[in-house]
């Protein structure tokens, strides 16, 4: 089915979706959110002491809601920021806390679903796509860069993000932009470089990711602030020597990004988080889990995907084995409770019957 087809079905009720945002400080990350969110909803960073600026605080992840409405589509939209990535010199911490932190939204849900009876205000806080910002400048990606996107994208969808385009020239952005996708290639990073079926989508799905995939990585302006352009209240930057627009296109590919990741591939995007990441973490969280209590460990390392896929499936079997055992017994334990109460019921019904004969005995009837 089209994602367009997707979205206009969509409309009617909100949706929940999660966005990640990961990137050094300076790359415009805060900015962006604002922007997309039209609102404030990061905080940005206070540069009031200088001399804390110098500290190495670590990594936080700090998730925050807000609703927003794209086209008519109410998204109860869950931004997760990740303030002092890449600040550090050594920075496998970060890297470490930010897998923890999509894992865990896993574990919660595999918790539930193992549940026979579920929390029905249970809320699903997996995150759906993960945009990592690039500084606008260098030659290429840095190491840093290709180690967090190669250790993410099995957990998440990664989408690569230039920030302050503005600060390149046409030219600069364009070979920037060359570059980077090389590496991702050459490096065999797994992005979300939107995806599609030559048999199964139609003409116009097909064009579209294909002019979205060669935008990638994109590049974006943020602003929080409107000014006047032909009568109209536009997102901008003022410079010198001109304005540069949040939402032209000749400017900045903002507005094809938010289109993007709270539009056309919404949908997109969260069914390739269930089915495929969350269902692959699954697989290998619940292997491990049959390894381990086999205390044979080391065979987990030479299972092939079907093995892991079959193991999967009969744990899900025995899974299943054991709730419906345990419905059979409650089945068997209410009806002999009523069968007991049927009992309980007929002996009290004979005594009343004994005492209305002697009642009527005594009374001479």
């Amino acid at each position: 089915m089209a994602p367009l087809t997707r979205r206009r079905r969509s409309k009617a009720k909100g949706i929940q979706f999660t966005v990640m945002v990961v990137g050094p400080s300076g790359t415009g990350r805060t900015t962006f959110i604002n922007t997309l969110c039209e609102s404030q909803v990061l905080p940005h960073k206070d540069h009031s002491k200088p001399q804390s600026l110098s500290v190495e605080n670590g990594i936080e992840i700090k998730p925050v809601n807000v609703d927003i409405d794209e086209d008519g589509l109410r998204i109860n939209l869950t931004v997760v920021d990740t303030p002092g990535f890449g600040d550090n010199i050594d920075n496998t911490a970060a890297f470490q806390q930010i897998v923890n932190y999509l894992e865990r939204q896993y574990d919660d849900i595999l918790a539930e679903q193992s549940r026979i009876k579920r929390n029905p205000k249970f809320k699903d806080n997996r995150v759906h796509v993960l945009l990592y910002f690039i500084q606008p400048g260098g030659h290429a990606l840095r190491e840093i860069d290709i180690e967090l996107m190669r250790k993410l994208s099995h957990r998440v969808n990664v989408i690569p993000v230039i920030g302050k385009a503005d600060s390149l020239t046409v030219g600069e952005l364009k070979g920037f932009k060359k570059r980077i996708m090389e590496d991702i290639e050459h490096y065999d990073i797994p992005i979300y470089n939107f995806p599609y079926d030559i048999e199964e989508d139609d003409e116009e799905t097909v064009a579209e990711n294909l002019e979205l995939k060669s935008m990638l990585p994109f590049a974006v302006i943020g602003s929080e602030e409107e000014v006047k352009l032909d009568g109209d209240s536009v997102r901008a930057r003022v410079y010198p020597w001109g304005i540069a627009e949040v939402e032209n296109p000749d400017h900045s590919d903002f507005s094809r990004l938010r289109g993007a990741i709270l539009g056309t591939h919404l949908h997109d995007l969260k069914s390739l988080t269930e089915d495929l990441l969350y269902e692959g973490y699954r697989t290998e969280k619940l292997s491990r889990s049959v390894y381990s209590q086999a205390d044979a460990p080391e065979l987990s390392l030479s299972l092939s995907p079907e093995d892991i896929s079959g193991h999967s499936y009969r744990l899900k079997e025995e899974q299943i084995r054991k709730e419906e055992e345990k419905l059979r017994e409650i089945e068997i334990r209410v009806q002999r409770d009523i069968n007991e109460k049927r009992q309980e019921l007929l002996a009290k019904e004979e005594t009343l019957r004994n005492l209305e004969v002697r009642l009527k005995v005594s009374q001479g009837i």
